[in-house]
């Protein structure tokens, strides 16, 4: 796929994605959590930034539920309307405080939740359409996260990126405003880069 341009990537990885059954977005879903459970970061993490899967993306929703669980302070992402590319994040505390926003995603209500102006937390799940092994991604082309990554901030928090195993490419084509991910967990195994 090397040869390929990200848009012709994208399209590709997206429709096997499509094709995959629920049972085999359960059964995977589930060894990609079991691997980010296993990671200390998330064990000793106060703070997790997650994402709302859509469209047969990796199920993390029950990452959610552990940090519910745990104490852990929950942030996901809303967008900002009519400011593509650009993300807030909200405190979560219950499922009730998402709503159906942007793209049909579930996001943190801006009337129930927090919107912090300093997003720190201690480790980041990022789901992508692609990851390559030196940890750049393919998202939905938005630019969204990759905003998100190139904040000061950055240094502080461990990225992992989340996805199946088939969505690992040999490499992907870097812009100057790409910015990889520090680990990748998927299906079959922890990734991570030098």
């Amino acid at each position: 796929m090397i040869n390929l341009d990200k848009n012709e990537i994208r399209r590709s990885l997206q429709v096997q994605r499509e094709r995959l059954s629920k049972s085999e977005v359960e059964s995977m879903s589930r060894e990609i959590v079991f691997s980010v459970l296993s990671l200390a970061e998330w064990k000793k993490a106060k703070e997790v930034l997650l994402y709302w899967p859509i469209k047969n993306e990796v199920d993390v929703i029950p990452l959610f539920h552990d940090a519910l669980e745990s104490g852990k302070k929950i942030f996901l992402p809303c967008c900002r309307k009519n400011e593509p590319g650009i993300m807030d994040f909200g405190v979560v505390r219950a499922e009730a405080d998402l709503l159906h926003g942007s793209f049909g995603i579930k996001e943190p209500c801006r009337s129930k939740c927090e919107f912090p102006d300093v997003v720190s937390p201690d480790i980041m799940i990022i789901p992508g359409v692609g990851f390559d092994r030196r940890g750049y991604r393919i998202g939905f082309g938005g630019g969204y996260y990759d905003r998100f990554l190139a904040r000061p901030q950055k240094s502080v928090f461990l990225a992992v990126g989340v996805c199946y195993y088939f969505q690992i490419i040999d490499e992907i084509a870097v812009e100057a405003w790409d910015k990889p991910v520090q680990s990748i967990c998927t299906d079959k195994d922890i990734i991570w880069p030098e």
